[in-house]
């Protein structure tokens, strides 16, 4: 009886290995699966709302203005539009415009009202040197003649590169007022703070948060020049893009991929409401 009693404790004990190995393997399973499933985030960059500079025609890049009434209203307009995106942060860039634009959108949503914006310099847009506050006609002409072609000629091919670029050739060629201003950014110098800035914050979000939405207002030119970055796809809207209008971007398994572009669909959907 008592070999009989310890062969059924070892073959009950035997058991209960096996069950534990089982539990045991599908929980491993289970965190297997889970790690399988790769963590998104989506990016709503939001080019700011229209400025006083905007509508004198004024070149606006590190110079900045306020939003005007329209301009906030447009803005509003969108944030109603995104209320039910859940942000789980919000970036500006430090221009007050581009803050004043993050700041509208946040007070409007309704899941994410009480968040505080985080300000990044790398989202600036474009130094313009010392055509800040000049008129933009007087830029375009000056590019359009330093690349040989016609004003048309020029707004119609417009690339971020190309913009970039001439405007620091340029500004290089005024030493004397270039001394009391910072220099025209060329491209390279541009791409490459705003890809880190970019960088910075998705490594933070994956970090912190994982999955999720965030919200980053920026300016057209430095909008465009980003995505022109992430993606070879890239083209710039026909006539840039408009203010207040959404950019969204994915980033998964490492890689960026570009959603929709210029979209304005937000601001429409709040100005029914």
């Amino acid at each position: 009886m008592k070999k009989r009693g310890k062969l059924l404790g070892i073959l009950i004990l035997g058991l209960l290995v096996v069950a534990g190995c089982g539990s045991g393997n599908a929980k491993t399973g289970d965190t297997a699966t889970a790690k399988q499933t790769p963590e998104e985030l989506t990016l709503y960059i939001v080019r700011h709302g229209k400025t006083m500079l905007n509508t004198t025609d004024r070149v606006q890049g590190w110079s900045d203005a306020v939003l005007t009434k329209a301009g906030e209203e447009v803005v509003t307009a969108a944030g109603v539009g995104l209320k039910d995106i859940d942000f789980q942060n919000a970036y500006s860039s430090d221009s007050g415009r581009a803050i004043q634009t993050a700041n509208l959108i946040v007070k409007e949503n309704e899941k994410s009202s009480d968040l505080k914006v985080v300000t990044d310099e790398r989202l600036r847009e474009f130094n313009f040197g010392t055509y800040e506050g000049d008129l933009n006609h007087t830029m375009w002409q000056d590019i359009a003649d330093d690349q040989g072609v016609t004003l048309e000629e020029f707004l119609k091919n417009m690339t971020p590169e190309s913009f970039a670029n001439s405007v620091a050739k340029l500004d290089a060629k005024n030493v004397e007022e270039a001394k009391v201003n910072w220099p025209a950014e060329d491209y390279k110098t541009i791409t490459t703070r705003l890809k880190a800035g970019i960088d910075d914050i998705v490594e933070k979000e994956m970090k912190n948060e994982g999955s999720g939405n965030v919200l980053i207002t920026s300016h057209g030119l430095s909008i465009s020049a980003l995505l022109a970055t992430l993606s070879d796809d890239y083209k710039i809207p026909e006539g840039g893009l408009k203010n207040a209008s959404v950019c969204t971007v994915k980033y998964k398994d490492g890689k960026y991929t570009l959603d929709k572009i210029n979209d304005l669909s937000y601001v429409e959907a709040g100005q029914k409401k």
